[in-house]
């Protein structure tokens, strides 16, 4: 893989519980982190007495973050909206070169600041609240 361009990870979100993506618009920075809790079943019949985990077992999670500037009203009012009424709906998250993750996130903070010489900015959280898909690009 060769190097991608930081503007291309995009994070999307599901406006009308349709399917009808769009660009979280104004985001500046954005990431996604994936995890899978490990379950440790070692014993004293272990080999050598090296650890064990069991394959395909423990808790799999992704958590997604962004930060930027308000730009776009649609965009903005349904993040509010999904946060507010506690919403989970599908977001997509696009990884240049490597895939499309989907699935239903809940919005776990949303962050507002400013300055007084400067732009407001948010910071949005976001921590995945069902199965997600994986799409090879």
């Amino acid at each position: 893989m060769t190097a991608q361009n930081g503007k291309d990870l995009l994070i999307k979100i599901d406006m009308d519980d349709t399917g009808n993506f769009s660009t979280l618009a104004g985001l500046r920075a954005t990431r996604i982190s994936l995890n899978a809790e490990s379950v440790d079943v070692t014993s004293l019949e272990s080999q050598g007495g090296w650890r064990e985990l069991l394959c395909g077992a423990g808790v799999k999670s992704a958590s997604i973050a962004g930060s930027g500037i308000f730009k776009d009203d649609a965009t903005d009012a349904r993040a509010r909206q999904i946060f507010f009424d506690g919403e989970v709906p599908d977001f997509q998250v696009i990884v240049p070169d490597f895939g499309i993750l989907q699935g239903a996130f809940m919005i776990t903070g949303i962050e507002y600041a400013g300055s007084h010489n400067g732009e407001a900015t948010f910071e949005m959280s976001m921590a995945s609240a069902g199965e997600l898909s994986f799409t090879a690009l």
